[in-house]
């Protein structure tokens, strides 16, 4: 259970005491400020029987205990813990005893103060030592200091022990409080980005037929808040970080993949990112000149590690031109327009006089995904320049048509069932012919004015098969798409990249097929994530085991996976917004709507959203009509 407020995180198993096993304990900025926290009252540890999480950074932990000899079965005391990701844990005793009790209540604390780093590599050391502090305990090393205080102050503090001790008269029915806090020395208390007044994440909700949509997105909006980051340099940006526990910092990639998914929830989100790695971004001279800085990725058992940096470089012309779509202010496109520029003419330079852009650069594999990329930005990016009433257009559309020319011949793979994409072309110009999820950003060609798509890099035949691959069994889990075909050599379910299911992935399917006409495949994916998005208390995480969904199963959690994960719980607002089909064109003043025809969930409403930088709310009836119910003044519907 990983309670998240960044740079906070609280990680408790379900029996509520914090042990110091394994990753339990409270952190601030990726350092163990407190790894045990033990309650004992009277003598003995309380019977956990609940654990829940109530919000994102927050769970409630409630126990009970038999003090009252004699007393027969039933617990008279119950023992409440709420613990937060900022630091601070409340615990409460409520008695239901006859008659007033005198209760020694203690809590045993420690930890080793270890970087999330060792601790996952399980290389930390012993507990320190404590001693005693204020109205508390504190710990120091060579890498900082930590301290807990109580409230009230404990009757003994015992520092070789690493005890606090109460001792409490109760009335009968009454309640006593402690509330503890947990500090890393020289940082300020916790101040969650996405609890402020002006976080940067409209607090859309959505309600239907299934009751499942509403609890899907509010879980998805709470996660994205509690994933907020502050460029410490200029704090008026802010950007997710990938993932809880593993990836608390800036991935570059991930964090402008989740920002064009959350688009439907406002731009601001978007140009914060921007802003951030635009500053990140190489200027001087050389091959590498308007990239994106990112690390190498593990790409599964048939590829070597892609480069993360190429797939940022690429991402963040098609933000910047999606973000004006859904109504990022002309001055705000016209600060990012160089850094696109930049991205851009890396492009137009990486290919040269070549159709294909090799992953990692130079001399790697020619990948299906990253010509994917490419070619959306190429697209956007030529519409956003056109736009700008800047050059470059003409010859960015003039590369896309001749690289969608050589892609339907060189990356296509016939076979009796069809045929398939091929993953990826070796330096040597062989194609691999595994059958794999990246094979759905073909599907994903960005959008454009008036609500229309980009042309995508496959024909029409080759999308419908590519759309019936996506749909059976060998990649639809279930539970959502499959990394690798289920046939396929090296299929594993818990393989990150062969095998397991990746939620953004699904969602981009999902949309994919829902733009290209191919719904009935769409829906039953996005009642395969709905599905284990329930199963998970509606958290998704990062992947999970691409196991064949059956009667009375679950999806299998992957223990690796961030979650929450920035690019999941934004699918969760990508899925809902492919059901309602809202494509704005702000620049325009138009709003296209394109619901799934068939309603898959029934009818649908999601109110909150924001375009044009207004609220926007629309309703899809359970005929697969839509209609807009708020929008802003002078908005019109497109055809």
């Amino acid at each position: 259970m990983i309670c998240v407020a960044l740079p906070g995180l609280a990680i408790s198993t379900d029996q509520g005491q914090l042990t110091g096993h394994g990753l339990e304990g409270f952190y601030r900025a990726g350092r163990r400020v407190l790894s045990r926290c033990q309650v004992r009252v009277a003598g003995r540890e309380p019977l956990a029987v609940q654990a829940r999480m109530t919000s994102a950074d927050r769970a409630r932990f409630i126990g009970t205990l038999r003090v009252t000899p004699h007393g027969g079965p039933d617990p008279d005391i119950v023992v409440e813990r709420t613990r937060s990701a900022d630091g601070t844990e409340l615990i409460t005793l409520h008695s239901a005893a006859a008659r007033p009790l005198r209760l020694p209540v203690e809590v045993a604390l420690g930890t080793d103060l270890a970087d999330l780093g060792a601790i996952a590599s399980g290389t930390v050391g012993p507990e320190l030592a404590a001693s005693v502090h204020d109205c508390g305990l504190r710990w120091s090393c060579a890498a900082g200091a930590s301290s807990v205080t109580a409230d009230p102050p404990p009757a003994d503090a015992i520092a070789s022990a690493g005890l606090l001790r109460w001792d409490f008269d109760v009335p009968p029915g009454g309640t006593v409080r402690v509330e503890l806090r947990v500090r890393l020395d020289g940082a300020g208390p916790v101040r969650a980005v996405g609890r402020a007044a002006t976080g940067p994440l409209a607090t859309a909700q959505a309600t239907g037929d299934d009751p499942r949509v509403r609890a899907l997105l509010a879980a998805s909006v709470a996660d994205l808040q509690a994933l907020l980051v502050r460029d410490p340099a200029h704090p008026a940006d802010t950007h997710l970080a990938a993932g809880a526990p593993w990836r608390c910092g800036l991935a570059p990639a991930d964090a402008l993949v989740a920002a064009r998914m959350t688009l439907p929830l406002g731009t601001r989100l978007a140009v914060g990112t921007l802003r951030t790695l635009a500053r990140t971004q190489i200027t001087a001279p050389g091959p590498r000149c308007g990239m994106i800085p990112g690390p190498r990725r593990d790409a599964g058992a048939h590829l070597p590690p892609g480069c993360t940096g190429t797939e940022a470089t690429l991402l963040f012309p098609v933000l910047l031109a999606e973000a004006r779509r859904w109504g990022l202010p002309d001055h705000e496109t016209e600060e990012l327009l160089p850094a696109a520029e930049r991205c851009l003419a890396w492009l137009r330079t990486t290919v040269g006089e070549g159709p294909y852009v090799s992953d990692p650069q130079p001399g790697g594999p020619v990948r299906c995904e990253t010509q994917a990329y490419a070619h959306r930005a190429a697209l956007l990016g030529a519409d956003l320049l056109d736009a700008c009433g800047r050059p470059g257009g003409d010859g960015l559309r003039e590369w896309s048509r001749k690289l969608r020319a050589t892609f339907r011949r060189d990356f296509w793979i016939d076979d009796p069932g069809g045929g398939r994409p091929a993953a990826a072309r070796t330096p040597d110009g062989r194609p691999l012919p595994h059958l794999c999820a990246t094979a759905v950003h073909l599907l994903d060609t960005g959008l454009l004015g008036g609500g229309a798509h980009a042309p995508g890099l496959l024909d029409r035949v080759q999308t419908e098969q590519l759309a019936r691959l996506l749909g059976s069994p060998v990649m639809d889990s279930g539970w959502g798409l499959r990394g690798l075909g289920a046939k396929e050599v090296g299929y594993n379910p818990f393989g990150h990249r062969s095998g397991a299911v990746r939620v953004h992935e699904t969602a981009i399917a999902v949309a994919g097929l829902a733009a290209a006409g191919y719904e009935k495949e769409g829906a039953a994916l996005l009642r395969g994530v709905l599905a284990a998005a329930e199963a998970f208390g509606h958290r998704l995480p990062e992947m999970y085991a691409g196991e064949q969904r059956g009667d009375g199963t679950a999806p299998l959690p992957h223990p690796a996976a961030c979650r929450p994960a920035a690019t999941s719980a934004a699918a969760g607002v990508l899925l809902l917004n492919t059901l309602a089909g809202v494509r704005p064109d702000a620049p325009a003043g138009t709003v296209t709507l394109r619901p799934l025809r068939g309603a898959p969930l029934g009818e649908i409403g999601l109110t909150g959203l924001r375009v044009a930088g207004a609220p926007f709310s629309v309703r899809v009836s359970r005929l697969g009509l839509a209609m807009v119910e708020e929008a802003a003044d002078g908005l019109q519907l497109g055809v």
